[in-house]
């Protein structure tokens, strides 16, 4: 089993004529994703690699293929409009991979999709993959492997890590999320931690945080309440000065408040076994119980 994606997810991909797009597309294809339609305005009717219809809206390409995913490559200007198109489709799990997404646009966007019962994962995020069965995103489908560790992130380049160290050390994955750090996003670590507890082919999760806002230290309570299986964290950005961005539009400290420290007491709180080097995950998931 896996949370959110799996053999059934269908996937539309918004974009799927731009660069970006249509090389993440190919590179789903080749992974084994059922993509089964692409969206560009103006461009309706054409082919993608001579297989994947193309549609102008997102509302025909659902009506005519029964997607019942997307992903978005568009422009940050574009990328909120996408977002909201996608849950007027009715399409259930929504992956914006656009950085720079206006944070205004997000805080009229996420009510939206709210009211017409999506998910959305990001934006500014890798997107998801659940190895052996989808790959939704940017997420390199050669470094995951299948397995029951379960893996919630707000970093895309540290997901990559963590992830090739598990798998070469033969610790697959049951689904790996990366959702983004920007202020305001659509599926948080504390969703990720109930799907993957719910999940009974995931035994144990990966947390990787890092510095600014206080979803980790949220995160921690709600492991220390609600969560059996085993969790292991880590915080990016522990030598970060006060005041600076690192990253992610997220990854700021203001005063006393997101600094790696309170973090880590957090996770030491809930009993979150702590990586002090992204390496350290394979000899804690080998010491489990």
């Amino acid at each position: 089993m896996s949370i959110f994606i799996d053999r059934k997810t269908r996937l539309v991909v918004q974009g799927i004529t731009g660069r970006e797009g249509s090389f993440h597309t190919r590179q789903m294809i080749e992974y084994g994703t059922s993509v089964v339609a692409g969206v560009t305005p103006g461009k309706g009717g054409q082919l993608f690699e001579s297989t994947v219809p193309v549609f102008n809206v997102v509302s025909e390409a659902v009506a005519r293929t029964g997607a019942n995913t997307s992903v978005i490559y568009v422009p940050p200007a574009m990328a909120a409009g996408a977002i909201m198109e996608a849950a007027e489709a009715g399409i259930q799990l929504i992956v914006c991979i656009t950085e720079g997404v206006p944070v205004m646009d997000m805080s009229r966007t996420m009510p939206f999709v709210r009211a017409h019962g999506a998910r959305l994962i990001g934006p500014n995020c890798p997107g998801l993959i659940t190895p052996g069965a989808s790959k939704v995103g940017i997420i390199p489908g050669n470094i995951c492997a299948p397995g029951r560790v379960g893996l919630v992130s707000r970093s895309g380049t540290l997901t990559y890590e963590v992830v090739n160290h598990l798998t070469r050390n033969g610790i697959g994955q049951s689904t790996c999320v990366g959702i983004g750090g920007d202020p305001i996003i659509g599926t948080d670590f504390i969703a990720c931690l109930g799907a993957f507890q719910d999940d009974p082919d995931t035994d144990a999760i990966v947390m990787i945080g890092e510095i600014g806002g206080t979803d980790e230290q949220n995160a921690a309570v709600f492991v220390k309440e609600k969560v059996t299986k085993p969790v292991v964290g880590f915080i990016a950005g522990q030598t970060a000065p006060k005041g600076r961005r690192m990253g992610h539009a997220g990854a700021i400290i203001s005063g006393s408040s997101g600094t790696a420290e309170e973090k880590l007491a957090a996770f030491e709180a809930a009993g979150i076994a702590i990586m002090r080097r992204p390496v350290d995950v394979v000899t804690l998931l080998n010491s489990r119980p």
